[in-house]
């Protein structure tokens, strides 16, 4: 925090100088101040930017809110703490306003100024890392022909991110995803190859390589004596496969292996575009025993419909709601209230995008109980997940 630089935006002067007297003795950095917006823009200008603005919202002149917009534009500006009176539900609706021009939200002051929670809420800032100036291509452009010679030598890799007990830690399962391990490039993410993947149908190829590989690891663990129920992501392409079904079935008898272990993850903008035969094939996973889950439940606009029209086993919650349980008090009240719909429908409710323990704790006393993230794991390849499964045992039997 130190060396950092910040704008005060109060249109009061008595409020202005306490906060500005207040961070200059406590020697937060440079500080500016500004009475209204267009002061604090000439002060953006003149000081080259700064990291934080302190920003009221209502002031003579130009408010707070147009502020930011020009601010946002100006790329003089970073991070964002309010300081306002505004009834709670308006500022909440301020900072994902803030979040989607780009800025960083740092939290809400309040008022009257407090100088504990103004130097609590600076600590959060982090200052950009340097970088080059993107070049107008991607560096080394993969083709078509690139991705299925990859495929042909099997260079797509199945990586593993747990799901895990959010009051223990034990594994509840883990989800499949893709990478490919180019021979020149290194690990990729499906980023750099699943797009072009989809726009030329090799979807299908993919899930057969990362199917067959969950199952051989499936039937490892198994003589190990561990279960792990996996899960694969199913694109909306492929729910029109009467092959789909069969491929699942025969994977499924060839390593002697119950269809329980695993399920299969749609997104609700899948189910969107899917064909009307996407239920048949849904149902009959479903009857042969498979999970079936919503993915990024909450991210689109019918997800209730949805778990209306199809037979879904599990919930996964969007990483959204998690991200903005500091600055969305409301996004707490609709994680409890997803807690409640599953248990109502008999679902299993997954949270993602879990990446501290204070948001571990938190979703745990909003009754979450399964929970998944960088705060656990990161997708790690089968010989580390076969590891990271191990150790979970041995630490389920050491005596506390």
């Amino acid at each position: 925090m130190p060396g950092i630089r910040v704008l005060i935006l109060e249109d009061q002067p008595f409020q202005r100088l306490v906060a500005v007297s207040a961070l200059r003795n406590a020697e937060i950095g440079q500080i500016y101040e500004a009475a209204d917006g267009d002061q604090a823009l000439a002060a953006l200008k003149e000081s080259g930017g700064v990291d934080v603005a302190i920003c009221d919202l209502h002031m003579r002149g130009m408010d707070g809110l147009t502020f930011l917009h020009h601010a946002s534009q100006s790329g003089l500006l970073h991070s964002v703490i309010l300081s306002s009176d505004l009834d709670p539900v308006l500022r909440q609706a301020t900072a994902s306003m803030i979040l989607s021009l780009g800025l960083e939200f740092l939290g809400d002051l309040g008022k009257p100024f407090s100088l504990g929670r103004a130097k609590a809420l600076l600590k959060r800032y982090r200052r950009p890392e340097p970088h080059a100036a993107m070049p107008t291509e991607s560096p080394n452009p993969l083709s078509v022909s690139d991705i299925v010679r990859g495929l042909n030598n099997g260079e797509f890799e199945a990586y593993y991110q747990p799901k895990v007990d959010l009051g223990s830690g034990q594994l509840r399962g883990a989800e499949v995803l893709a990478r490919w391990n180019h021979p020149q490039l290194g690990i990729l993410p499906p980023a750099r190859f699943l797009s072009i993947m989809e726009a030329n149908e090799l979807i299908g190829r993919l899930f057969s390589a990362l199917l067959s590989q969950g199952i051989a690891l499936q039937r490892q663990l198994t003589q190990l004596s561990e279960s792990v129920e996996l899960a694969f992501n199913l694109h909306v392409s492929q729910l029109a496969s009467v092959e789909l079904v069969k491929q699942v079935s025969q994977s499924l008898e060839q390593f002697h292996l119950p269809a329980n272990g695993l399920l299969f993850e749609v997104t609700e903008s899948g189910l969107i575009l899917a064909p009307a035969s996407s239920l048949e094939t849904l149902l009959r996973l479903r009857l042969l025993g498979c999970g079936l889950a919503m993915d990024d439940f909450g991210a689109g606009y019918s997800s209730l419909e949805r778990l209306c029209e199809f037979p879904f086993s599990q919930i996964k919650l969007d990483a959204s709601f998690v991200r903005k349980l500091d600055i969305q008090p409301r996004s707490r009240a609709i994680i409890r209230s997803a807690v409640t719909l599953a248990e109502a429908l008999g679902l299993s409710l997954v949270v993602e995008g879990v990446e501290t323990q204070e948001q571990a704790q938190l979703l745990s006393s909003l009754g979450c109980t399964t929970a998944q993230g960088f705060l656990f794991a990161r997708p790690m390849p089968a010989k580390h997940f076969v590891s990271y499964c191990l150790d979970q045992k041995t630490i389920q039997l050491d005596p506390l």
